[in-house]
């Protein structure tokens, strides 16, 4: 009675430091829980594994570093795959910061396979006009993107010798966490042009995408750390999501098991006090 007593009565400090080490330990020492997988990622997956070798790959980086948590980690992961595929990779951003992010991945990814600028990928950077320029480029690429990030003529690349339209693109993968981003290339490219589209986005975002994965128009979705580690997953590269996944399962576990203690405390509590208050009842009867 003494422990549920403690329990009852526990200085929050004491929670939160169950909680942060909660937080801090998987991070430091990986613990690798199973990621169970669902059918809008697993779609991604399979459609990119599934392209022909040397097929043409649209990233837009449409997230800034407030999002790079959840977002960075599938572009960490879509670029492994690509490049592990044989596939080319041509890379813009409709938010300024897009590029950043862009350039970041590619300096953590590159060093992993043997691909060369210019010739299995370019990063094309950014460029205002968001929905207007994603239509623009179904008519001209170049007329678009006229220069990659470093003001260099497109025409200098041969990745990008026979990608003029969205004819020559094979597949759009939009990393979003707001507009512009996932509905205008829905909208745009996948609507109007026929190019398979899928996305990557914020937890809190992805329900307001469900309607396009049920018609289709969205071939899969990766929504939040949990879709980012299940990418990792299928790929059987575990990363940055599946480790923060790690982090998060714990720390979830500790908030639910001093949710229950602190339950049945109450309930036992209570009812030593209402035995109590018979007790003196009784007597004083």
């Amino acid at each position: 009675m003494r422990l549920i007593r403690w329990l009852a009565n526990i200085d929050r400090r004491i929670i939160f430091v169950f909680i942060c080490l909660a937080i801090i330990l998987p991070l430091l020492m990986p613990m690798g829980l199973p990621v169970k997988t669902t059918d809008h990622v697993e779609n991604v997956y399979r459609f990119v594994d599934e392209l022909p070798a040397g097929s043409t790959v649209l990233m837009s980086f449409d997230y800034d570093p407030a999002s790079a948590p959840e977002v960075h980690p599938m572009a960490l992961a879509m670029l492994r795959q690509c490049f592990a595929k044989g596939h080319k990779v041509v890379i813009i951003a409709l938010w300024p910061q897009g590029a950043s992010m862009a350039i970041d991945a590619l300096s953590i990814v590159t060093p992993e396979f043997d691909v060369t600028y210019g010739e299995d990928y370019v990063n094309l950077g950014y460029k205002p006009g968001g929905a207007i320029l994603i239509k623009l480029m179904g008519s001209s690429i170049r007329e678009a993107f006229p220069a990659d990030l470093e003001r260099r003529d497109i025409s200098e690349f041969p990745i990008m010798d026979n990608v003029y339209n969205y004819d020559d693109i094979d597949f759009v993968m939009s990393l979003s966490a707001g507009d512009p981003g996932i509905p205008a290339w829905v909208l745009i490219a996948q609507a109007q042009y026929h190019v398979p589209v899928a996305g990557g986005c914020t937890g809190v975002s992805a329900p307001q995408f469900f309607p396009y994965l049920q018609t289709e128009q969205l071939l899969g979705l990766l929504s939040g750390l949990k879709g980012a580690a299940e990418y990792e997953s299928l790929l059987e590269t575990p990363g940055e999501a599946t480790v923060r996944m790690d982090a998060q399962s714990v720390a979830h576990v500790v908030i639910i098991v001093f949710i229950l203690f602190a339950n049945l405390s109450f309930f036992i509590l209570r009812k030593e006090r209402s035995e109590e208050l018979e007790t003196k009842s009784t007597t004083l009867e």
